[in-house]
C-alpha cells in the first residue's frame, strides 16, 4: 500500500512497505530539469546532479563513494527534461545511514571551485561521448526539430559554452529557485515502517527557500527538419509526431498503439523494415510523455544508399497503420504484454520507488495495480483508432545524421 505524508514545509513523502524484501530504495525527486532552464544556463540541472556527489562540509567525494561501498549499497542519479532524481538502494539495516548521507549531499554540498572545474571536464567528455554516438545525439536533434527554441528542445547535458559560465553562486541560485520543498518528493520503497517516515521528515521537513514564481509554458509542436553531415557508416533517422501528455485519458491507448507500431520485435516497423526488407539492424518507436505534451519518435539506422527506401517503407507502414488500425490479435497481445510488463516491473524496490516518486511529482495521484489493469483492459479498437487519427493526421518533424554525399 502506498502512503503519502506532507511535511510542514510542503515537501511530500511517499512510501510503499514491502515486508518480504530485505532492501530499501530511497529516492529524492526534484521537479526541475532542462525544461526549467534558459539558453544561458542550459545544462545546469544535469551539472548540479554531478556536483551533489562532489563533497559536503564533512565528507569528500571519496568519502561519499566509500560510504556506500562499505555497506554494499548502490547510489546514483539522473536528470531528465522535467525532473532530477538522486537515489540509493541498500540493505534495510543500513537505510538510516543511507538517508543521512543523501540528506547531507542534498543540503550541504559545498560546490568547491576546484571540484567544479574538474567536474566540468568530466561533463565535457560526456558531451563529446554523446556527440560521437549518432544513434544517441539524433534524439536531441529531433527534440530541437520538434520544439524549436522552447526549453524542451534543449539538450539535457547542455553545451561546453554554457558549462564554462557556471560558478558556485550560479548553482546555489538555481537551487534556491527550483529546489523549493513544494517541488521535492522523497520516495521510499522496501522494508520500511512509519518510524522511517518520521526520520525522513526530520531530515527534509524543516528547510525552506523563498518561494519564487516560476511557470513553464506549453510548447508548440513545430514540424521542423534538421540534417547534419557526419562521418558515419550509417544514416540515422528520427521522425517525430506530436503526442500526449503524461496524464492524458488516452495514454494507455497510445502505449498499446506504439507497441504495435514499433515497440517490440513483433511490431509493424520491425517486421517490415528489418525482417522483410533487411534495411536496418535497429528500428523502433517510443513515446515520451511530458507534463503538458508528448512526442512519438520513430528511429532507424541504415546505409546512406538505402535511406530513400527506408523512408518510403516507414511512410507506407504508417499509412497502412493509419488506414487499418490494429488487428484483433495485435490488440489482445499488446494488452497482455503491457500488463505483464507492468506486473513484472513492480517486483523490485527500485521500480516501485521510481514509479511512486514520479507519479507523485508529476501526477499527484497513485493508482493501484488493479486500477491500471482495468484501464488497460478498457482499451479497444475505437480508442486506439482515435489516437492513431489524432497523431498521424499531422505533419511530422525529422532529424537526420548522414555521411557527406560522395563527390
Amino acid at each position: 500500500m502506498i502512503e503519502k505524508h506532507t511535511a510542514k514545509n510542503g515537501l511530500r513523502i511517499v512510501s510503499e512497505s514491502m515486508p518480504s524484501v530485505r532492501s530499501v530504495t530511497i529516492g529524492i525527486w526534484v521537479l526541475t530539469g532542462s525544461r526549467n532552464e534558459v539558453e544561458a544556463n542550459n545544462g545546469i540541472s544535469h551539472f548540479l546532479e554531478h556536483m551533489f556527489f562532489k563533497g559536503t562540509a564533512t565528507r569528500t567525494a571519496q568519502d561519499i563513494a566509500e560510504a556506500f561501498d562499505s555497506i554494499g549499497g548502490q547510489v546514483n542519479a539522473f536528470t531528465s527534461k522535467e525532473y532530477t532524481c538522486f537515489y540509493a538502494k541498500v540493505l534495510d539495516t543500513h537505510k538510516e545511514y543511507a538517508l543521512e548521507i543523501l540528506s547531507d549531499m542534498f543540503f550541504n554540498s559545498q560546490f568547491d571551485e576546484e571540484e567544479m572545474e574538474r567536474e566540468k571536464k568530466v561533463v565535457y567528455e560526456e558531451i563529446k561521448m554523446y556527440e560521437d554516438t549518432p544513434d544517441d545525439i539524433i534524439h536531441d536533434l529531433l527534440a530541437r526539430a520538434s520544439y524549436g527554441e522552447h526549453p524542451l528542445g534543449y539538450p539535457i547535458l547542455g553545451t561546453e559554452k554554457q558549462l564554462k559560465t557556471f560558478a558556485p553562486d550560479t548553482l546555489r541560485d538555481y537551487i534556491r529557485k527550483h529546489y523549493i520543498p513544494e517541488n521535492v518528493v522523497v520516495s521510499v520503497a522496501g522494508n520500511v515502517d512509519d518510524s522511517f517516515i518520521k526520520q525522513i521528515e526530520s531530515h527534509f521537513g524543516n528547510y525552506t527557500y523563498d518561494n519564487q514564481t516560476y511557470s513553464i509554458f506549453k510548447p508548440s509542436f513545430v514540424n521542423g527538419q534538421i540534417k547534419r553531415h557526419k562521418d558515419t557508416e550509417q544514416a540515422h533517422l528520427c521522425i517525430g509526431y506530436d503526442g500526449l501528455d503524461v496524464g492524458h485519458n488516452d495514454i494507455y491507448s497510445l502505449i498499446i498503439m506504439n507497441n504495435v507500431l514499433g515497440g517490440s520485435m513483433s511490431s509493424r516497423l520491425f517486421q517490415e523494415v528489418r525482417e522483410k526488407k533487411g534495411l536496418a539492424y535497429s528500428v523502433f518507436s517510443y513515446h515520451s510523455s511530458f507534463l503538458d505534451n508528448g512526442l512519438l519518435t520513430i528511429y532507424a539506422g541504415t546505409g546512406k544508399e538505402q535511406l530513400p527506401l527506408l523512408e518510403e517503407t516507414i511512410d507506407n507502414a504508417i499509412k497502412q497503420f493509419a488506414d487499418q488500425g490494429l488487428t484483433d490479435k495485435e490488440l489482445i497481445n499488446s494488452k497482455e504484454q503491457l500488463k505483464g510488463n507492468l506486473v513484472l516491473s513492480l517486483e523490485s524496490t527500485n521500480s516501485r520507488m521510481s514509479r511512486n516518486g514520479k507519479n507523485e511529482l508529476i501526477l499527484q495521484r497513485h493508482r493501484t495495480l488493479d486500477e491500471m489493469i482495468k484501464e488497460i483492459d478498457a482499451v479497444d479498437h475505437f480508442s486506439v483508432k482515435k489516437v492513431i487519427d489524432m497523431i498521424f493526421s499531422q505533419s511530422p518533424s525529422s532529424a537526420l545524421i548522414a555521411p557527406e554525399a560522395p563527390q
